[in-house]
């Protein structure tokens, strides 16, 4: 039975990955670099110290990395992170698990200003026991280090009692280092396959759906037998 879960934020709590895409697109523009939306897109989910290396070489990274990553910070802040919705049910379902008995701790490769906006957006704040994001660790997804800090502030629990909810492959690859199990959310607009590919043990298209799961199973949630099989055919969120 379930009883830890560790949320990741971007496209799994709030609908916020093309605004960071096109933060990061047009930070990359500013610094003469024309990368296509999809290129970038397709690695939202890492921190900048894993994301920027994708796109600059090292000498570049040494010139302007930390002013490039400023940069964007700030784009965002002003002119993206307005934008942003949280996705349906979010604050109930963070109510039903902790009714139900279950910690909660989000671990995000956003950093401290933007995952304290998340949170009131969400309308979360107390529901959950602890929360990390990339400015604690040394290393964001995927690299384990952000699910690793969740799971000390959690007190370490058993892996066979803690699942990972979040929407992109460098999620699943993260928890997967601390034997982790992984449920995929399609509601960031990630591929199907390429979240069963990283790892993840079954697909959800949002919040909303894991809430209607606990209620009808919750001594079996979230895990389906029916969506390894299915999940490709459920109607895609975007």
């Amino acid at each position: 039975m379930v009883e830890n879960v560790i949320f990741d934020v971007d496209g799994t709590l709030v609908d916020s990955v093309d605004e960071h895409a096109e933060a990061w697109r047009r930070a990359f523009l500013h610094f003469g670099r024309d990368i296509p939306f999809a290129h970038v897109r397709s690695q939202i989910g890492k921190g900048a110290d894993q994301l920027i290396p994708v796109f600059f070489n090292d000498e570049e990274l040494e010139r302007f990395g930390k002013e490039l990553e400023e940069y964007r910070s700030t784009l965002y802040l002003r002119e993206f992170l307005p934008k942003v919705r949280p996705f349906p049910r979010v604050r109930e379902l963070f109510q039903r698990l902790r009714k139900g008995g279950v910690r909660l701790a989000l671990a995000t490769s956003a950093n401290e200003d933007e995952l304290k906006h998340y949170v009131r957006l969400c309308d979360i704040e107390g529901l959950f026991e602890t929360k990390t994001n990339k400015d604690e660790v040394e290393q964001s997804k995927p690299h384990p280090d952000i699910f690793e800090a969740a799971m000390i502030r959690l007190g370490r629990p058993a892996a066979s009692t803690t699942v990972v909810v979040g929407d992109t492959p460098f999620d699943a690859l993260a928890a997967a280092k601390l034997g982790l199990p992984t449920v995929g959310v399609r509601a960031g607009g990630f591929p199907p396959d390429d979240l069963r590919a990283a790892g993840c043990r079954t697909l959800v298209k949002d919040a909303a759906e894991l809430l209607r799961r606990y209620e009808s199973a919750p001594r079996e949630w979230p895990w389906n037998e029916q969506d390894a099989a299915h999940a490709a055919k459920d109607e895609e969120p975007r």
